[in-house]
């Protein structure tokens, strides 16, 4: 019998990955992890990590940059504050300067 992957803590040590003051998205870790759910499984993995502190789920937004996991945060403005605490800019619930901002694990981990 293949062994089963739990793919919520693979998505997890990639999340920890993800440096202060950078951002990714639920695609670009599902698509470096080849979850076939994809974007989906990986925001499933995030609605469920909220009370891990070790899991910088602030960090994960949608593919356009918009904080689509904000109301997981216990507050409305907890995402978008503990992202501008490590200096990204946001408005209108999107991170300012999004592709300059954005952590791909597939390239940044192949350095």
């Amino acid at each position: 019998m293949p062994e089963q992957r739990d793919y919520f803590e693979e998505v997890y040590e990639v999340v920890r990955l993800i440096p202060k003051g950078r951002v990714t998205t639920y695609g670009t870790i599902a698509h470096y992890l080849s979850l076939r759910a994809g974007a989906r499984m990986v925001g499933w993995a995030m609605n469920g990590c909220h009370n891990r502190p070790d899991v910088p789920a602030h960090r994960v937004v949608n593919r356009i940059g918009v904080l689509s996991g904000k109301h997981f945060f216990g507050g409305p403005t907890i995402m978008q504050q503990l992202l501008e605490d490590e200096g990204v800019k946001v408005e209108n619930d999107r991170v300012v300067d999004f592709k300059n901002l954005l952590w791909d694990p597939a390239v940044e981990l192949a350095l």
